[in-house]
Formats: structure tokens, sequence, C-alpha cells
């Protein structure tokens, strides 16, 4: 069962909207590797606000990702991309409704 997940938020510098865009597709390639992901989303907030919810069903998968290739390109990249450090906080999950799969 799920039950602990992630919220990352970054705000793109102007003119870096399609590159944030960009690294995205690359984090959803990326967490096709982590088999401790169970749900990956990355999200489009505002013009240039964007963020990223991904759930794990152990804190040992939650710890996994935050110490991961995704989070390592995050922080490598928020200097560039970004007009601060990431926002990321963890979440506990409280119900689910998938009905995707």
């Amino acid at each position: 069962m799920i039950k602990y997940a992630l919220f990352a938020r970054f705000e793109a510098k102007p003119g870096k909207e399609a590159a944030v865009e960009q690294f995205l597709q690359q984090g959803l390639a990326l967490s096709r590797e982590e088999p401790q992901t169970k749900i990956w989303f990355a999200l489009k907030l505002s013009d240039r606000v964007f963020g990223v919810f991904d759930a794990f069903e152990t804190e040992e998968g939650r710890q996994a990702h935050l110490t991961g290739k995704i989070a390592a390109a995050l922080m490598a990249s928020a200097p560039e991309l970004f007009t601060g450090p990431p926002s990321i906080e963890r979440i506990d999950v409280l119900g689910l409704k998938n009905s995707a799969a």
C-alpha cells in the first residue's frame, strides 16, 4: 500500500520554462528505473511554477528516491533552471484511488 510521498515545487527562471519541461521529461524516464517509485507526476502549476509528486510503499523507497538519480539531477540543475532551491515536502498518504491501473 502506498503510504509515503514527496512533493517538490520549483520556479523556472524567466526564459527557462521549456528547459524545465524537457528536464521533467528526462525525470519521467529516470523514474521508470526506480522500482520503489510507484507513482510519479510532473506538474505545471502556472507559467513558471512546476512540481513533482511521487509516492512510495515504504519509507525506504522514499529515502532511496531522495538519494537517487532524479534528486541528484534536480539539485544539479537548480542553479541554471530555477529561481531558487526546490521546496521538497514529505507527505503521508491517507488514501488513494487509482483507476488507471
